[in-house]
């Protein structure tokens, strides 16, 4: 089956091709494989030079590319013959407006150059890939990267280039980079992302980052540097969040039904969290405001953490309910958790009342630590180190910190 789909289909028509064996894809440009050889009866195959066994190939997508270059008021763009007919592009100076009617194969939008006033809209109704490849957008209007599509939306950082987004302090978007969908990151590259109006980066549904991920920066955000409408997982990268993010670092959000009340029981793992891998570096410098905030479980089994609570009242980690650090094995990604919280009561006025303090880590549920090493140090005035509502219950790892159950 897999040697007549190949020759069925005008490889120089593509763009790339996607080779998937499990969960894992790798990426092969046409130009060099345009030339797909079998041997031992069928059961290698030779692409790009390299040996596959047939056996380990689940299978072989085919993607197209469409390129889309800003510059300043102008954007010019490239969308392969096959797929002219499924893709319209409109363009108002340095703004471009994509519509995608294609709902059969998967299509990869690259993104280069730089205006001052721009700005990239998506409409889609099947997934698609969106690769950053040295692109700086800086909208006057609205969102720099508005992705309107409910599917899974892959985001690329292209290896070795900085990408930077600002969005309209005035507009109505509901951030700097927002997907209506799931959106998963990978590539090695930088992206820097300031949220003049609200948050920074907002995804409808999970955001993923991939352990190829490079570094993502939250220059400034109005509202939360990262905020993820489902779920949140990290796999590797680098994120920092700086003191200019006025709400919180990161949060995870119950995804709810059309009551925006009841939790949506089709997503799954709604409201929760989880760090695997890659580095944290939060400031949470305002009043009230958390570094991680979570709705529901915390899984933290690895990567490193570094958070700064200094705001009055400001948490470093926040959940509703459980958090599990570290795993039962106490394996080698255990991970590494530094929290400062060294500001005082909060002053609000809504809570002037009852002010609450700053912590280092709060846990309205259970506490479970299986490994790794976390520390808290808690400096500010009458400022707490780890707070349990529930039960702590530590069964290895190292723990340092003041802990109220």
């Amino acid at each position: 089956m897999l040697t007549a789909l190949l020759c069925s289909i005008s490889l120089s028509a593509q763009s790339q091709m996607h080779l998937w064996k499990g969960n894992e894809s790798t990426r092969i440009n046409l130009s060099d494989a345009s030339v797909i050889t079998y041997s031992n009866n069928g059961t290698e195959l030779t692409i790009a030079g390299t040996k596959y066994s047939a056996e380990e190939i689940d299978s072989l997508v085919l993607i197209h590319q469409v390129s889309i270059t800003f510059n300043e008021d102008t954007v010019t763009y490239q969308i392969p013959a096959a797929i002219a007919d499924d893709i319209t592009i409109t363009t108002d100076k340095g703004y471009a407006t994509v519509t995608n009617t294609n709902i059969w194969n998967e299509i990869e939008f690259k993104l280069s150059g730089e205006s001052s006033n721009g700005g990239f809209t998506y409409y889609g109704a099947f997934k698609a890939t969106f690769r950053l490849n040295g692109l700086t957008l800086t909208s006057q209007r609205s969102a720099a990267i508005d992705i309107l599509c409910g599917k899974r939306c892959a985001l690329i950082l292209e290896d070795g280039t900085t990408n930077t987004l600002a969005d309209y302090s005035a507009g109505e978007q509901k951030a700097c980079l927002y997907c209506k969908g799931h959106m998963e990151v990978e590539g090695g590259g930088t992206l820097n992302v300031s949220g003049n109006l609200s948050h920074a980066i907002k995804t409808k549904e999970y955001l993923q980052l991939k352990k190829s991920t490079g570094t993502i920066n939250i220059v400034k955000a109005s509202g939360d540097g990262v905020h993820a409408g489902q779920y949140y997982q990290q796999n590797g990268g680098t994120i920092t969040i700086t003191s200019d993010t006025h709400g919180d670092g990161i949060q995870a959000e119950v995804a709810t039904l059309d009551d925006d009340v009841t939790p949506n029981p089709d997503k799954e793992y709604n409201g929760q969290m989880f760090i695997n891998g890659g580095t944290l570096n939060i400031e949470a410098a305002h009043e009230d405001r958390k570094g991680i905030k979570c709705d529901s479980l915390i899984t933290i089994t690895g990567g490193t953490i570094k958070i700064a609570a200094s705001g009055n009242g400001s948490r470093g980690i926040q959940t509703s309910s459980n958090m599990i650090i570290g795993t039962s094995g106490g394996d080698t990604t255990s991970p590494t958790i530094t929290i400062s919280a060294t500001g005082g009561l909060c002053t609000a006025e809504e809570d002037s009342d009852d002010p609450h303090r700053c912590m280092g880590i709060k846990v309205d549920g259970n506490l479970t630590v299986y490994s790794g090493t976390t520390v808290v140090t808690n400096t500010g005035s009458k400022s707490r180190g780890i707070k349990v509502g529930g039960t702590y219950s530590k069964k290895g790892g190292n723990v340092t910190a003041n802990i109220k159950n």
